[in-house]
């Protein structure tokens, strides 16, 4: 069975100083996202701005510093964001039909898509149960690309929905305003009824943190991890502390755990899974962090 590969579970903006900045930082990343699976860039649509994304603060502070170490980069470098994304709620049936006539040739294109939530890590799966013609399989691709490019788009905070299955199992055509563009723009409008149809939610990564104390500060460790938002699965007379917590209330976390246990404490902290966002923030429809900059 092959290895799991793990989300990217932190994000920062990049700004290069100058042009001569921006033609070395391409060259750079191209070569960091080859040398490490792990570490992804993308571009902003809306923003424009460049997004390095990695595993935690420490993977994308080792990725600045070789930006400026070792290829002489100079950037503005954005404050670390959590990597939200969305799923859905539940599974449901989409008819939705596109059509459009603008004198001459026009569009049509009718799809019936099955949408169902996946298992954790499963990512998006698209497969086509179409028997009998209802739609010419050289229109199907267009459907999946359609679903492709609405799942980066998210459903309620622009965040990407993550492990679902979409299965087209019927539909319609139009000898001459049937096309695969139309097909893909009839994906695009399905899934935009996902919103109302699936109960779509905010999820956050949870992370695995294991600490080992001296006995002495336990009770500091378990207090500060509750005001967290941690959830405690052990702790142990010798020391040992774990609990699943937010990575949202994580940033800084080693810096406290240092200042309160006079440097005598040690944690671990590794990604488990993404849960659901508390439902203050998953019920506001502007929720989206931000991305700034820093010198």
């Amino acid at each position: 069975m092959p290895a799991r590969r793990l989300p990217p579970l932190i994000e920062v903006a990049i700004e290069p100083k100058s042009k001569a900045d921006q033609e070395k930082l391409g060259v750079a990343l191209a070569k960091m996202v080859a040398e490490d699976p792990s570490f992804t860039v993308h571009t902003d649509q809306e923003s424009g701005q460049t997004i390095m994304k990695g595993m935690g603060e420490l993977h994308l502070d080792i990725k600045v510093d070789i930006l400026k170490r070792t290829y002489k980069v100079e950037a503005n470098i954005g404050a670390p964001q959590v990597a939200y994304r969305e799923s859905l709620g539940k599974a449901t049936n989409i008819d939705y039909t596109h059509k459009k006539q603008t004198g001459g040739t026009g569009q049509f294109a009718r799809v019936k898509i099955k949408f169902e939530p996946g298992e954790q890590g499963s990512g998006f799966i698209f497969e086509s149960s179409i028997v009998g013609g209802s739609i010419p399989k050289e229109f199907i691709p267009g459907v999946q690309k359609g679903l492709e490019t609405s799942k980066e788009n998210g459903l309620l905070a622009g965040f990407p929905v993550i492990d679902f299955k979409a299965t087209l199992y019927d539909g319609a055509y139009h000898d001459a305003d049937s096309s695969i563009d139309a097909f893909e723009r009839a994906a695009l409008g399905a899934f935009r009824e996902l919103r109302l149809a699936a109960d779509p939610q905010i999820v956050e990564p949870i992370m695995r943190v294991e600490v080992q104390t001296p006995a002495e500060y336990i009770g500091d460790v378990v207090g500060d991890l509750n005001s967290r938002r941690g959830e405690l699965l052990a702790v142990e007379v010798e020391g040992r502390v774990i609990a699943l917590v937010p990575l949202s209330n994580l940033f800084g976390y080693g810096a406290t755990l240092k200042a309160f246990s006079r440097g005598l404490a040690a944690y671990d902290m590794v990604y488990d899974h993404y849960a659901p966002l508390p439902q203050a923030h998953d019920d506001d429809p502007t929720f989206s962090p931000a991305i700034g900059m820093r010198a």
